[in-house]
């Protein structure tokens, strides 16, 4: 809120170069908040996806879950009023693969009763095969 007020003051001065950086800030902000929830909901889509490979099982929870995180990821993506994204499917890959190792961290605590460290858990699956699953569900319904 402070940065419009500031943007409106800069305006009525007429110091136009200046709302314009202001502007290009208040851009990067709302991007990198974008970024952080896409960070966040993959965090939670690979942790759910690394204990249903991990236990070959699953369950409604994690399902919903899945399912949540993956029109969470699409709806934050999603620009409005370009009808574009803000990650490309590259951009995406590298956020998920980024947030691979905490949510295998956070799956050994939650997988087979926290009995495995992350590095077991990390054995039993195949990382490119979860990050592949995780981008195939999140373009199911959306097109990057």
């Amino acid at each position: 809120m402070e940065e419009l007020l500031e943007l409106k003051e800069l305006l009525h001065r007429g110091r136009v170069d200046e709302a314009l950086m202001l502007v290009e800030e208040l851009e990067e902000m709302s991007k990198s908040d974008k970024l952080n929830k896409i960070f966040s909901y993959g965090v939670i889509l690979l942790l759910h996806l690394i204990k249903q490979e991990a236990e070959q099982r699953t369950t409604r929870s994690w399902e919903v879950s899945i399912k949540n995180c993956v029109k969470q990821i699409q709806r934050t993506n999603q620009r409005r009023k370009s009808k574009g994204t803000y990650l490309t499917k590259d951009e995406l890959r590298e956020t998920l693969e980024d947030a691979y190792e905490l949510a295998l961290e956070k799956a050994a605590l939650e997988a087979f009763e926290g009995r495995y460290e992350a590095e077991e858990i990390g054995k039993m699956v195949e990382f490119d095969e979860i990050i592949q699953k995780a981008i195939d569900l999140i373009e199911k319904t959306s097109k990057l």
